[in-house]
């Protein structure tokens, strides 16, 4: 299957890219390349379908949800941030509030889920672990450690004002991991051998599809002590509350909107549904694919769901692949 898609991918990666004139002057645009699976998916399967469908060269830019915002209010780019978790990142609210940016579509259109977990083995062996309380009764239950987001993540940035609002480091090992993909591969690890675990991880995604978890209660969501959490140090009093449940969305800077009306339209259809995504991240999962090739199954598989997003033009353009 892997072999049959890098072939259907060359062969679709060699037709000819159509000038941009025929599109307006769209020319090179920026687009983040985030650093966790569905947002490199949603970058592959959008960067595929502006080149190919509407001529245009997209420039990636390794990114986070921190640093695009951060990128946004001080440069006006990257173009387009094609996965941002909103709901943890005020500057973003303001950013539109400030006409500097625009929401072009609920990218995940179920919206994300975050939260602390164990494996549901480990919550079937200890019924009793069902909030952070009980699990700071018992730290050894869950191998007496943490498992925290990367540096720059905005869930990392929130998780260390709970731990410091809950004083958690003083009951177990805090371990700050340095990518998405060790974060997940200690689920992995942890399931294949039965051993304990305990930490932070997000929705959709193929390792919660694979793998079950029981959520640990921090308690209700407080939309001001979330706000200020946000904030990583410049939160004065951290708190605890649970994270919302996320709108995600893919967000355009004005000027770019302003000057490509046919794109901006191309964005604002962009959606992928929590089953479509799961579905694709786990085939990824299971196939050891790469992002690129998880892309391409989507473009086989869900031809009935991406041709409605394209104009009239594009879908001349990538008409065999819809066929």
């Amino acid at each position: 299957m892997r072999k049959a898609l890098i072939s259907v991918f060359s062969a679709i990666a060699s037709m000819s890219i159509v000038s941009s004139l025929s599109y307006g002057s769209c020319g090179e645009i920026t687009m983040t390349e985030m650093d966790w699976e569905s947002s490199q998916i949603v970058t592959s399967v959008t960067k595929f379908i502006i080149e190919q469908g509407y001529g245009c060269k997209v420039n990636l830019v390794p990114s986070s949800t921190e640093a695009a915002i951060l990128s946004l209010v001080e440069t006006d780019q990257p173009d387009i941030a094609t996965e941002l978790w909103i709901n943890s990142t005020p500057a973003y609210t303001k950013l539109e509030a400030e006409g500097k940016v625009k929401t072009a579509a609920k990218v995940l259109s179920d919206g994300g889920f975050e939260a602390w977990w164990i494996p549901k083995y480990l919550a079937k062996k200890y019924p009793e672990l069902k909030t952070i309380e009980d699990v700071m009764k018992n730290p050894e239950l869950v191998g007496g450690k943490f498992h925290n987001c990367p540096a720059g993540w905005v869930c990392r940035t929130v998780n260390d004002n709970l731990i410091k609002a809950l004083k958690l480091s003083d009951k177990m090992e805090i371990f700050n991991h340095g990518s998405g993909e060790t974060l997940a591969a200690s689920i992995a690890s942890a399931y294949e051998n039965e051993r304990p675990w305990f930490g932070y991880f997000w929705a959709p995604t193929a390792i919660l599809g694979k793998y079950p978890m029981i959520e640990i209660s921090v308690g209700p969501y407080k939309d001001e002590i979330h706000r200020c959490n946000t904030r990583g140090e410049k939160c004065e009093t951290p708190g605890v509350s649970a994270f919302p449940s996320s709108v995600v969305v893919t967000a355009v800077t004005k000027a770019f909107a302003d000057k490509n009306p046919p794109l901006y339209k191309l964005l604002q259809n962009v959606s992928f549904t929590n089953a479509q995504m799961g579905e694709v991240l786990t085939w990824k999962e299971e196939n050891n694919a790469t992002s690129n090739e998880a892309a391409v199954y989507f473009i086989r598989k869900y031809k009935s769901v991406w041709g409605t997003w394209l104009n009239k033009d594009a879908r001349s353009k990538l008409s065999m692949l819809l066929k």
